[in-house]
């Protein structure tokens, strides 16, 4: 990625076993704090969509694990996604099969002065996420089931707008695992939490490089 090693003034890369003992050294707090400088490089607008999606433990054929009948345990991760800037504002990384609904509640807490608006698909209707969330001053954008005529009516009291912008965490998770891959290499769960926070902190400053070589060629045009 020769954008970003010139921007940290990188000119030639570590060896594998140097960044290997970074790795293992840097606690996980420190690469939380990076994340979070790493937002301050964009211009987020507060309206943060949350979403999950799936990386794989493994990175074997899909084709080979078929044949085989083997299976692959995924990790679950849940991204917090600025609509405007497309940042990482924060993540949430389980191995279990846990409910969508059950991860929101600390990264809101986490996240209060980052998130003015919280759009969310169906996967988080739950009357506690919506309490919390405005109890943190939080509007929840969440859509209802629609079980009856009048979850039917509080749906079709959405912002459309607003709420049509959560796609951004599609867009997000797409870009990710086109650029950097669908999986994680490292064998033990603290590092893979670790690999995917790394991820997410190089995805930002791709991001900030982005809008700033945008941002020069307006100038100069």
């Amino acid at each position: 990625m020769p954008r970003i090693r010139s921007a940290i003034d990188l000119e030639k890369l570590p060896s594998p076993s140097t960044l290997c003992k970074a790795f293992n050294r840097l606690d996980m707090t420190v690469w939380r704090v990076l994340l979070t400088l790493s937002v301050t490089l964009l211009p987020t607008n507060g309206v943060v969509g949350i979403d999950a999606s799936g990386f794989d433990r493994s990175h074997a054929s899909k084709h080979y694990t078929k044949r085989t009948k083997l299976t692959i345990q995924q990790l679950k991760v849940t991204l917090l996604v600025d609509t405007r800037a497309n940042a990482i504002i924060d993540f949430h990384v389980t191995t279990t099969r846990k409910h969508d609904s059950k991860i929101p509640p600390s990264l809101i807490k986490w996240n209060t002065g980052e998130v003015a608006i919280l759009p969310g698909d169906k996967g988080y209707d739950d009357q506690k996420i919506r309490t919390l969330a405005r109890d943190e001053g939080v509007p929840p954008l969440i859509k209802h089931r629609e079980l009856s005529s009048l979850h039917k009516a509080w749906n079709a009291r959405l912002d459309a707008d607003l709420y049509g912008q959560r796609s951004q965490n599609e867009t997000v998770n797409s870009r990710i695992k086109g650029k950097y891959g669908a999986f994680v290499r490292s064998r033990h769960w603290w590092r893979q939490f670790r690999e995917l926070a790394v991820g997410c902190l190089t995805h930002n400053i791709d991001k900030a490089l982005g809008t700033l070589e945008i941002g020069r060629v307006s100038v100069n045009g």
